[in-house]
Formats: structure tokens, sequence, C-alpha cells
């Protein structure tokens, strides 16, 4: 096998800090120890914490799919996350070959994302998956958001900036819990663990008794230099908040990462206007399924 570049190295270390960076958040965020999870999924929490820190592979379709089990979450989810899709497909088309029909036609079509999305929306009403748990899916990230929650080309110095905008956005006027009380208790989360993931999306979150699960998207007039899992500034912030953790909870960060793995930041920094972004937006998460 010949040797990597010093690029395709630089790019796969960033790849594996990035994904790292990304179950660590989920883990923490589901309440599980290091420990708790490994033994879940029957493996070392020395290993489990080489993959939380970029130093080893990410884990192979199978592991990702017990991993997303004990984390209570959508195995496409993590297994997009960890670009492991392909062997999965692999797999599939290996044991129904019919599938690459299929696919040849999607591909001939050059179907968009909204497109595929119209597929899914198909499959989904004549192939429906019983939702694990009974719990519904959660929301996406896009249904949550109105232009009023949109701050374009923020100016500011630190993260606690945007967190401080943010939280005078999501607070209900004259109601609780107050912009204040937000702000310091997302603070206090961001504090304990930080959230920046790849590609300079950050998603500071805080669960706050007595709120509505709500979110507040900002793209930075001039990008952060803060510590990040690949390297790159910080260039977007998704703050959320909601009333209780849980699986929706996890699900709608795991939406968050999967968009900063596909390096959303760039169209959505883009955007000239609030509606504009949020139907960037949908459209970004159609297309990643």
């Amino acid at each position: 096998m010949p040797a990597l570049s010093d690029a395709d190295s630089a790019s796969r270390a960033r790849a594996l800090a990035e994904f790292g960076a990304a179950l660590r958040l989920l883990r923490v965020e589901a309440g599980l120890s290091l420990r708790a999870l490994a033994h879940r999924i029957g493996v070392s929490s020395a290993y489990l914490s080489r993959v939380e820190h970029g130093h080893d592979a990410i884990p192979t379709p199978d592991r990702l799919t017990a991993i997303a089990g004990a984390l209570e979450l959508p195995p496409a989810l993590l297994l997009e996350l960890g670009h492991q899709v392909e062997p999965l497909v692999s797999r599939y088309l290996d044991r129904v070959p019919a599938a690459n029909a299929l696919f040849v036609e999607v591909a001939r079509r050059n179907l968009s994302g909204p497109q595929l999305a119209r597929v899914k929306a198909f499959i989904d009403a004549e192939f429906p998956v019983s939702a694990p748990f009974g719990v519904a899916p959660a929301r996406r990230l896009s249904a949550l958001l109105t232009p009023e929650r949109i701050v374009l080309h923020l100016s500011c110095a630190h993260i606690e900036d945007v967190i401080d905008v943010a939280a005078s956005r999501l607070a209900a006027p004259g109601g609780a819990p107050s912009a204040s009380a937000l702000a310091q208790e997302i603070l206090r989360r961001e504090r304990e663990s930080p959230t920046a993931l790849g590609n300079g999306v950050a998603v500071p979150h805080a669960i706050v008794p007595g709120a509505c699960q709500a979110a507040v998207l900002a793209t930075l007039a001039e990008p952060l230099a803060v510590p990040t899992p690949g390297g790159a500034p910080l260039r977007l912030v998704v703050v959320l908040v909601c009333g209780e953790g849980g699986r929706a909870h996890l699900e709608l960060l795991a939406q968050v990462a999967r968009l900063a793995s596909h390096n959303a930041a760039d169209p959505l920094c883009a955007a000239r206007d609030p509606v504009q972004l949020i139907d960037q937006l949908a459209q970004i998460e159609a297309g990643c399924g």
C-alpha cells in the first residue's frame, strides 16, 4: 500500500479528531461514562478513549451500529458521521444484487438533495421502520428555526458573546427561564465540555427545566480562533436548549454534527438573509438523509 501524502495524512487525522469529538459529545450528553459505553459495546475503555481523541481509526459499521444502539440513536446518523456508509451499502448490494439497478437509476437521473428526500419519503411511507423505544424522530434543525432566531455575520470576540446573543433570542419575553438563566446554564455546560465540532461548527447547548426545545443559529463576521478538533476556526454556532434530555435531544445534536461533517458552514455563512439560510439548511438536511 503506498504511503499517504502529508495532505492525506492531515486530512485523515482531521477526520478522526472530528468524529471523536462528535462521539464524545453524544456520549457525555447521554450521561454515559467512557467505561459504561465501552462495556455496553464490548470494547475496552482505553480503546474507546483513543477513538474519542482521534488516535484510532473510526470504528467499523458493526461497531458504530452497536454504539448507536447504546446511545439510543438511529444507526444511520453515526454511520454517516463516521463515513462508514459505503461498507454497509456494499454489503447490502452483495446480498441483494438487484438493488444495483436502483442506484444506477438514481445516479443516471442525477437526483438532487430535495428530490432524494421525496424518494425517501415514499420509502418511509411504503416501508416504515418502527422508531426505537417508541419515540418519534427528532425534528430537524431547520424546523426549529425562525428568521428571528438567525443571527447573520455576528461580530464578537468570544463564544460567550455568541451565547449571550442567542440566549436573548431564546428566552420568552417576561417568562421563565430568563435570558440570563439560559446563558448561564449554556456557558456552564460549555465550560464543562466544549462543543466544537469539525469544519468550524460548534453546538453550545443545555438542558433547562421549563424550556421548550429551541435553537438559534449564528454565522460569524470573523472566524473565532478557539480550540477545535480539526483545527478550523469557528464560523458557525448552533445554540440549543431543551427542557429535558433523551433521544430527541441527542438526535438533534447528532444532526448538527452531521451538518458539520458535510461542511455546511460554507453555504450557510454565505446566506444573504435569514430566510435564505433556513431554506439552504433545509435543502442540506434533505440531502443528508
